[in-house]
């Protein structure tokens, strides 16, 4: 199938002016610029309408908080243990909730899900298409292990007269749980390496759910709104030698160079919302253009249901209102998350080789008042 006579932001080499793409089991084989040389009865003609990929929530609870429900939906916290790696975002996540829905119709066609921040480690998080029953189907990977410092696992665990009520705890716990990945990890090495001299250690699946990131092959996403809580989060990554994301940054803009210099990416947001707390004391709309004027890359996200999933073109927009140009803020919900993420063999740009993740717009894309004509998902029409 193709799509022809449209404007392709490809968000990888440019705009093509007036392009076509041609689809194949559910993936883009070819961009091109010009008209197809033939046409067939299921080819879409795009009548000069912008196309762009899919766009990406970098930071979400989709379907793990679900819509309109209490406790009985809610399964983003397991607010018992401090220490939970071994959580699985998958294992709480209900496709049936109408927020994916939501999502689809405003052209966001990949999110990745996360548990919550009432724990320093609150488990695994996916990457995930929005479109679909089961949620193995829709997987793209795993992504990471979730972290939170500052206020939110102080505020649970001081209610309880719990470690930990501060941020030295807060910050103690992960290390600690770090240190113990690591002693395994390298106990199971010597065994592997020497079994004659070496034991096996007893299994601990704690840990073992934290080999990935000790070797770099999965991120750690760090919640972390106020700019020492970004300090700290850099200072545990630099000592354990992970690969590290940073989430929120609401205070990002104090120390942009600094972020800049160590090298982490920057998921931003929520951006419409209020300060509800006192480490958002310093949210600003200007924080994401901040950052990116200071070359960090920064993906921009809702933290749904903070903010609804279906308003993070409105959040980008707000971006550009806080001084980021419109085509970074594309960038920045597109081909950016898509990199921080490790998704972008699959996703985040209109390239050959990767899923037809594919939208149609008439007018601005960040518009408040648009929504996508036409939505694919791996090259099946959703919307």
């Amino acid at each position: 199938m193709k799509i022809y006579n449209a404007k392709i932001y490809t968000m990888d080499i440019g705009i093509i002016e007036n392009g076509w793409i041609e689809i194949n089991n559910g993936k883009i084989c070819s961009v091109n610029s010009g008209t197809p040389d033939s046409i067939c009865s299921g080819d879409i003609n795009a009548e000069g309408k912008k196309m762009l990929p899919g766009f990406i929530d970098a930071h979400t609870h989709l379907g793990i908080i679900e819509n309109g429900i209490g406790f009985e939906g809610d399964d983003c916290n397991e607010q018992t243990d401090p220490f939970t790696p071994h959580l699985r975002a998958i294992d709480g996540i209900n496709p049936f909730d109408f927020c994916f829905e939501e999502a689809v119709k405003r052209g966001i066609t990949s999110v990745l899900i996360c548990p919550g921040s009432a724990n320093p480690c609150g488990g695994s998080i996916v990457a995930s298409k929005t479109y679909g029953r089961r949620i193995d189907d829709m997987l793209i990977k795993n992504a990471g292990i979730k972290f939170a410092l500052g206020e939110n696992p102080k505020t649970v665990y001081n209610d309880r007269d719990e470690t930990p009520v501060t941020r030295m705890g807060v910050a103690a716990i992960i290390r600690e749980g770090l240190h113990k990945a690591r002693r395994y990890y390298e106990d199971c090495l010597k065994y592997q390496n020497d079994s004659e001299n070496y034991d096996l250690p007893e299994y601990d699946i704690r840990c073992e759910s934290l080999i990935p990131i000790l070797k770099r092959e999965e991120k750690a996403y760090f919640h972390c709104h106020r700019a020492d809580d970004i300090c700290t989060a850099i200072r545990i990554s630099r000592e354990f030698n992970l690969d590290t994301v940073i989430v929120h940054a609401t205070e990002g803009h104090l120390i942009a160079d600094i972020l800049a210099e160590e090298n982490i990416p920057v998921i931003a947001g929520p951006l419409l919302c209020d300060r509800c707390k006192p480490e958002m004391k310093n949210l600003k709309p200007e924080n994401a253009a901040v950052l990116f004027k200071n070359d960090v890359q920064t993906a921009i996200c809702t933290d749904h249901p903070v903010i609804p999933v279906q308003y993070l073109p409105v959040s980008a927009s707000l971006a550009v209102k806080g001084g980021m140009n419109s085509y970074a803020a594309l960038e920045a919900i597109t081909i950016v998350p898509a990199r921080i993420a490790g998704i972008d063999d699959r996703t985040g740009s209109i390239t050959a080789g990767k899923d037809a993740d594919i939208q149609l717009y008439s007018s601005e894309p960040l518009d408040i008042m648009s929504e996508p004509e036409l939505v694919m998902i791996n090259g099946r029409q959703v919307v």
